[in-house]
């Protein structure tokens, strides 16, 4: 295994409503690097992969995610996620 493929890993994002328009794709594997460790720290990282991603998660406190299918905290590990999914709140009555 190269170098390379150490300091990254594969993982299947998924993007919801206002977060899927603004970044333009509902879906895409990414090589994320492997000292990302939170759902708020890809958040971070993925800000500054252009313009529509920067729209999508410029407010970290109003973007929720779901971790292989769980809703969870910003401050949840992404260590052993296969999947992550990003959308905006919910709203209802």
């Amino acid at each position: 295994m190269s170098e390379a493929a150490t300091l990254h890993r594969a993982i299947t994002l998924r993007y919801f409503a206002r977060v899927r328009e603004d970044i333009g794709t509902g879906e895409e594997t990414l090589e994320i690097p492997v000292d990302l460790a939170t759902v708020a720290d890809l958040a971070r990282w993925l800000k500054g992969r252009g313009e529509g991603y920067e729209r999508a998660f410029a407010d970290e406190n109003v973007v929720r995610a779901a971790v292989d299918r769980m809703h969870v905290k910003p401050s949840s590990s992404i260590a052993m996620a296969r999947e992550i999914a990003f959308f905006p709140p919910m709203t209802g009555g």
